[in-house]
C-alpha cells in the first residue's frame, strides 16, 4: 500500500504531555516552544546565538524533527524571558522549575497524523487495520529516525568503539554520507572515503572546522584515532551510541516476540533492519519490558536473558565490553523500555485529499507514551 506522510509540517503534528514542577520563582525558566521546519538540537543553537545564551544552558525532554509542527517544553537556565514570536517558531514563558527540563517529566506525546494519496481499497484495509492496532498495540521499535548516523557501507559508529576499532570509528564520523547532502559534500566524503590516511590529501580537501581539526591533528599524529575521537562532543557521541543500543534493542524484541506469539506476521522495511509485526497478542507481552543494552542491564526473565546474549553473541560482543569503553563523554545507559505499545485515544477519518486529487486523506489522532514512535504505528497499520 503506497502512502504520503509529512508532505506539509501541518500534516504532522505533535504535542508533548508532561508534569512540570512550576513554581513562581527557581533557577530555570520554563517555556512551552512552538514551531515548524526546525528540528529541536538546530533551533535551540539558533536561540543560543540570537538571545546570547550559552547553548548548555538550554535543556529539552524530547527530539522533535524538522518536518512536523511541534509543541514542546524546554527549561533555560537563568532569568525568564516573556516571548518570542519568528515566522516558523515561538517561545512563550510558563513559570520557574527547581530544576531543569528532561524526558522523565514527559507522560506522553499526542499526535495528530494527515496520510495522504489512499485508494478507496486502502480506506477498507486502514479500517480493519487501525481496529487490530487500537487493540492490541504494535512492538514498540526504535524507528528509522533514530538510524541517521547508520551507515549501510561501514556499520555503527558506537559498534567499533565498542570492538576498539577506533580507526574504523572515527572514518564513519568523517565519511559518512546522508542522503539529504549537496552533491558537493557528497563528493568530498567519498574522497576522504577513498583516500583515508593519507592525510595531506584529506586534509587538503577538508571543508569543516571538525574536518581541518581532525585531519590536522592525523597529520601530526597518524594513528591517533582514539585521540581525535575524544574530541567529539559529549552529545554528539551520545547521538551515535543511541542509535546503536536502539538496533540492539529493536533485534532483542524481534526474537523476543517471535517465539512467544504465533504468526501470522506482517513487516516493513527498515533502514538497519525490517521491522515484523504481530497480528494476534500473548498476555505475557503487554506488559514485558526490555533492557537497553548496556553495563547495567538488569533482565528478570530468562528468555529474555537467552536472547539478549544471543544478540550480543551475533553482533561480536559481550558483556564486558560495555565496562571498558575508552571514550568517557558517553556511555549505554541501560534502562527498561516497555515492548509492547497500546496507542491511547485513537481515533480516525477521511476526507477527500486536496493535495493528491481523486484520492483520500487519513487523519489518525491517538497518544503515544514518551519515546514511542507515531510513524511505527503507521508503518504497522500499512505493513
Amino acid at each position: 500500500m503506497k502512502f504520503k506522510i509529512k508532505v506539509t509540517p501541518q500534516d504532522f503534528y505533535v504535542e508533548e504531555l508532561a508534569s512540570l514542577p512550576l513554581a513562581k520563582k527557581g533557577p530555570f525558566g520554563a517555556y512551552l516552544l512552538a514551531k515548524e521546519n526546525w528540528n529541536t538540537v538546530e533551533l535551540l543553537h539558533e536561540l543560543s546565538r540570537k538571545l546570547n545564551i550559552p547553548y548548555s544552558a538550554f535543556s529539552y525532554g524530547g527530539r522533535k524533527d524538522r518536518h512536523s509542527q511541534s509543541v514542546q517544553y524546554i527549561t533555560i537556565k537563568g532569568n525568564g524571558l516573556r516571548e518570542i514570536k519568528e515566522k516558523n517558531y515561538s517561545l512563550k514563558f510558563i513559570g520557574f522549575m527547581p530544576r531543569q527540563m528532561g524526558p522523565d517529566l514527559i507522560r506522553g506525546n499526542k499526535f495528530k497524523v494527515a496520510v495522504r494519496k489512499l485508494s478507496q481499497a486502502d480506506i477498507a484495509r486502514c479500517i480493519s487495520e487501525i481496529g487490530v492496532v487500537n487493540s492490541i498495540g504494535f512492538p514498540n521499535y526504535f524507528d528509522d529516525q533514530r538510524f541517521g548516523s547508520f551507515d549501510p557501507r561501514q556499520g555503527f559508529l558506537a559498534e567499533k568503539v565498542l570492538k576498539g576499532q577506533f580507526n574504523g570509528a572515527l572514518k564513519i564520523y568523517l565519511t559518512s554520507i546522508n542522503p539529504e547532502e549537496k552533491k558537493e559534500e557528497k563528493e568530498r566524503k567519498k574522497f576522504l572515503f577513498e583516500h583515508w590516511k593519507d592525510w595531506p590529501a584529506c586534509l587538503s580537501r577538508a571543508q569543516t572546522l571538525r574536518e581541518k581539526e581532525a585531519f590536522a591533528f592525523l597529520d601530526h599524529k597518524p594513528t591517533g584515532f582514539l585521540e581525535a575521537l575524544k574530541k567529539i562532543s559529549r552529545e554528539e557521541l551520545s547521538n551515535y551510541f543511541s542509535s546503536y543500543q536502539a538496533y540492539l534493542w529493536n533485534e532483542i524484541l524481534r526474537r523476543t516476540v517471535a517465539p512467544v506469539i504465533p504468526g501470522p506476521y506482517k513487516s516493513y522495511p527498515g533502514v538497519a533492519g525490517d521491522y515484523f509485526f504481530y497480528t494476534r497478542i500473548n498476555d505475557s507481552l503487554e506488559d514485558l519490558t526490555l533492557p537497553l543494552p548496556g553495563a547495567k542491564a538488569k533482565m528478570n526473565d530468562k528468555h529474555v536473558e537467552a536472547v539478549y546474549c544471543q544478540v550480543l553473541e551475533n553482533n561480536g560482543l559481550k558483556q564486558p565490553m560495555f565496562n571498558k569503553l575508552k571514550l568517557r563523554q558517553a556511555f549505554f545507559k541501560s534502562l527498561p523500555r516497555k515492548a509492547i505499545v497500546i496507542p491511547e485515544n485513537l481515533s480516525f477519518s477521511f476526507f477527500n485529499d486536496e493535495i493528491y486529487k481523486g484520492k483520500k486523506k487519513l487523519i489518525l489522532e491517538f497518544i503515544l507514551p514518551r519515546g514511542s514512535y507515531a510513524t511505527m504505528l503507521l508503518k504497522r497499520i500499512f505493513s
